[in-house]
């Protein structure tokens, strides 16, 4: 390992880039002078030697002096905004905010005139800094900032966001708790499934919950996948995170469906009755249900649409802009040349060259009919949300964002270097995966992000909550900092880097604030002790998983349930465990040992995991929750009653643990050794279960009672 020089170290800082950070056993790493070198040339900073370090460090220096506004400002509401705006010396200059709504906040005609401001010369030319004050009395929102010198007008965005998100009137009140399902869509499966979970399967999941007191339902990601086989099955490895699966539309609730005639609605038929009949495998199968659906998909979109249908089509595509044109030609061109456009030829690598311009043109009907999809997907989320409301759920559906993207997907191309290059994402090393793990996902590019004024983020927040009462952030330390690996190297290689949170953070609080939404931070893993409280202090639960909730600063014993944390979303399990009935027999142990995944011997670990589950269902035999011998079914509604005495917000229940389900639907750590996001719900002996028999089962109603009940 080359050790970093001093200048060097002072490069990396100025860029966000860490050269030091404490691992999960407290231990001080240093990161060698590769790994930041190579984090830095995904900046678009080259430093092969020290001449390129001190030239690096006088353009950090240099650049602010050359703007006459930053690329963005991002402030709290009720804080004074101070603007640092870079005139010659003795220019006269008048600055305004154009609010979002139009009306226009006088700022007034002010000089650079050096006095006791800060100078440089600059090319010939003394710049001075004047401080710009805003003032504390501007609105939420996306406004921009208009400094103009004569004829010269530059401007800048000015955001303003909530100091905190306040929790929706059903959680503000004192002790008050409310319940939901949470589900993988894909695996949860009904008889008019076309071979995977659905809308409309979700839209009746929640509305059999809500009968039983459900305030909401939690889903993986619905982001879009490749439109053309092979589909990558990992809801967390999307082409896109603003747009969604096609793969979830119910196709008869298209409204055209309407339309068509007596020997389509055939066709529609036979493509329904080929895909139902992979409902009978032990495994989900995309690729084959998405030829079926996609070829009754196409016969619909080629049907008259009504007058008022079809101007609501056009309402959306002119919402999403070129967003959604840029992706809906990114599928068309998946369909041409495959879905790794890197490989594509090099004229068709930049979105915004000619020859893609003329490809669109040519295959305007292809890119429609990719916008058409997206635009059913939008109405039927919104007509689920719509339902569970009107079901009586507070809150409805609550959405999942995914850490990043596909590196050779819709997003990838689209959004051009606002991903990083030569990197990706990933963890560092951690008790349950000590070699590290690499996503495969480009980073966020945190100054790209900055001088693009946070849109293609604030773009993507915003379609994650238009249908939704929430939003569940995966990863959520990822908008303080990311692990980025050097491509060629191994996860535990990589470093941290930093993004502005206040930024993140606050546009993520002011687009759930609009959306009337809550905002639920999966804040486990490595953490900094004061990121968690910052997030509890700006109004974003946390999440906390039964097994690990433990007193980490003490002894390291369970944690008294008046000890959790208030403002969380609290589980029993999460994706990446198995259900609770299979981690009470310890399958993930067996599993994890089958794999090779594990650092001690397998009787090592089952002895380890055996203590951990008994020490937990100890305690719950101390408090009257379990009798001694009680069966697993009996243990998970104990562990689910367990939740309701802490003071935790939401409280989740996975459908899994309804069903009474043992397999591990995500091994981390595995690509195609074990089948990752393609195990259906399934039963206590793994036979596979439709909705239309969990709905029956005693077992699923009594476990849902045990959280309704207990507050």
């Amino acid at each position: 390992m080359t050790e970093l020089s001093p200048r060097l170290s002072a490069l990396a800082e100025a860029y966000g880039v860490a050269t030091e950070f404490w691992d999960w056993q407290g231990r001080h790493v240093q990161v060698s002078a590769e790994t930041v070198g190579a984090a830095l040339a995904a900046l678009g900073v080259q430093v092969a030697d020290e001449a390129d370090v001190e030239a690096a460090l006088a353009e950090v220096d240099r650049r602010p002096w050359t703007r006459v506004l930053p690329p963005v400002v991002v402030t709290v509401q009720g804080r004074r905004p101070e603007v640092p705006v870079h005139v010659a010396e003795g220019v006269r200059f008048e600055a305004r905010v154009v609010l979002e709504d139009g009306h226009v906040h006088e700022v007034g005609t002010l000089e650079g005139d050096g006095r006791p401001r800060a100078t440089r010369e600059l090319d010939g030319v003394t710049v001075v800094r004047v401080p710009l004050d805003l003032g504390e009395d501007l609105p939420l929102g996306w406004h921009t900032v208009e400094v103009a010198a004569g004829r010269n007008v530059r401007r800048m965005p000015l955001v303003v966001t909530p100091a905190r998100l306040e929790l929706p009137e059903v959680l503000a009140e004192q002790d008050s708790q409310s319940w939901g399902l949470m589900t993988q869509l894909y695996a949860m499966r009904s008889d008019e499934s076309w071979g995977i979970g659905d809308l409309a399967d979700l839209g009746d999941a929640g509305a059999w919950a809500a009968g039983l007191g459900a305030d909401f339902v939690l889903v993986n990601p619905l982001h879009a996948a490749e439109p053309v086989p092979p589909i990558e099955p990992s809801p967390y490895l999307p082409t896109s995170r603003r747009f969604v699966n096609p793969l979830y539309i119910r196709v008869e609730d298209v409204p055209e469906v309407a339309y068509l005639s007596a020997a389509e609605r055939q066709l529609v038929e036979w493509h329904a009755d080929d895909a139902k009949r992979y409902l009978d495998l032990d495994l989900i199968e995309r690729d084959a249900v998405w030829m079926a659906k996609e070829a009754a998909l196409r016969m619909i979109f080629r049907q008259r649409r009504s007058l008022r249908r079809a101007r609501a089509f056009h309402a959306f595509v002119e919402r999403e802009g070129q967003g959604l044109v840029d992706y809906a030609t990114w599928c068309a061109l998946s369909q041409v040349h495959g879905t790794w456009w890197r490989s594509w030829p090099e004229e068709l690598q930049d979105p915004r060259g000619a020859a893609v311009e003329a490809f669109r043109e040519k295959n305007a009907d292809e890119v429609e009919f990719h916008c058409w999809l997206q635009w059913i997907l939008d109405d039927q989320l919104a007509r689920v949300q719509r339902d569970l409301v009107d079901t009586g759920m507070s809150i409805g559906l609550i959405s999942d964002l995914a850490v990043g993207v596909h590196p050779d997907g819709a997003d990838a191309w689209g959004l051009g270097d606002a991903l990083a290059r030569g990197v990706t994402v990933g963890a560092p090393a951690d008790q349950y995966n000590q070699l590290g793990q690499d996503w495969s996902q480009p980073p966020w590019r945190p100054d790209k992000l900055a001088e693009l004024g946070y849109a293609p983020y604030r773009d993507m927040v915003r379609a994650a909550l238009r249908d939704s009462g929430g939003l569940r952030v995966d990863h959520v330390i990822g908008l303080f900092r990311l692990w980025w690996i050097p491509q060629g190297r191994k996860p535990f290689e990589g470093t941290y880097v930093r993004y502005d949170h206040e930024a993140t953070i606050g546009i993520l609080l002011l687009e759930a604030h609009r959306a009337g939404a809550v905002v639920v931070g999966e804040d486990l893993g490595t953490v900094e002790p004061w990121v968690r409280d910052y997030l509890r202090d700006r109004g974003v639960m946390g999440t906390s998983i039964l097994w690990f909730e433990r007193d980490w600063e003490g002894d390291g014993g369970l944690l008294e349930p008046q000890e959790w944390r208030e403002l969380c979303l609290a589980t029993v399990t999460t994706h990446d465990l198995p259900p609770t009935a299979g981690y009470l027999e310890g399958v993930h142990v067996e599993l994890r040992h089958r794999l090779g995944l594990l650092d001690r011997s397998l009787e090592e670990e089952q002895a380890a995991d055996a203590a951990s589950r008994d020490e937990v269902l100890g305690d719950l035999r101390r408090r009257g929750l379990l009798r001694e011998g009680a069966p697993v079914p009996e243990q998970v509604e104990a562990l689910h009653a367990f939740l309701t005495r802490t003071p935790a917000k939401l409280l989740g229940v996975s459908v899994s643990d309804l069903a009474g389900d043992k397999r591990v639907i995500n091994q981390p750590g595995t690509d195609e050794e074990y089948p990752n996001w393609r195990v259906p719900l399934a039963g206590p002996e793994g036979h596979a279960v439709r909705l239309e028999e969990l709905f029956t089962w005693r077992s699923a109603r009594r476990l849902a009672r045990t959280v309704d009940q207990g507050h």
